[in-house]
C-alpha cells in the first residue's frame, strides 16, 4: 500500500485529501506545516508528497526543496490557492523546483486521485 504525506494548513483540505485517498486505499499522514512535514519525511519513508505551498512556519517551496536535497527522486505534487500573488505564479516556482505535478485550490478529487495513482504506479515500477 503507497504512504502519502499530505501537507496544508488548512485542516479542511488536508480531511478532504486524507479521506479521497484513503477511501481509494492508500496510506495518509498528515503534516500541518513545512517543519512538521520535514520532521515526518526524514523519520519515515513516502511514495509521495502532496504539500500546499502558502503556510505558516516553513512554506511549500522551501519544503519542497529540502526534500528534493534529501532526496532527488522525490515525488511531489504542489497545490495552492494563491496568496498575495496569482496561484499558478506559486506552481510555477513549485515546477522549477522538480516537483512532479501541481493543482490550484479548490483542488479536483478525481484528478488529484488519478496523478496519485499514476506517480504511485510509476514510483512501484521504476523502483
Amino acid at each position: 500500500m503507497a504512504k502519502i504525506l499530505v501537507v496544508d494548513d488548512d485542516r479542511q483540505v488536508r480531511e478532504m485529501i486524507k479521506l479521497t485517498l484513503e477511501r481509494d486505499g492508500l496510506q495518509v499522514v498528515e503534516a500541518e506545516d513545512g517543519l512538521q512535514a520535514m520532521e515526518k519525511y526524514r523519520a519515515d519513508e513516502f511514495d509521495l508528497v502532496i504539500t500546499d505551498i502558502v503556510m505558516p512556519g516553513k512554506e511549500g517551496i522551501e519544503t519542497i526543496m529540502e526534500m528534493k536535497g534529501l532526496n532527488p527522486e522525490a515525488r511531489i505534487i504542489a497545490i495552492s490557492g494563491g496568496g498575495r500573488i496569482n496561484p499558478e505564479d506559486y506552481l510555477g516556482w513549485a515546477r522549477r523546483f522538480g516537483v512532479a505535478q501541481t493543482f490550484t485550490k479548490p483542488v479536483d478529487r478525481s484528478e488529484l486521485l488519478a496523478t496519485v495513482h499514476q506517480l504511485v504506479s510509476a514510483e512501484v515500477t521504476s523502483g
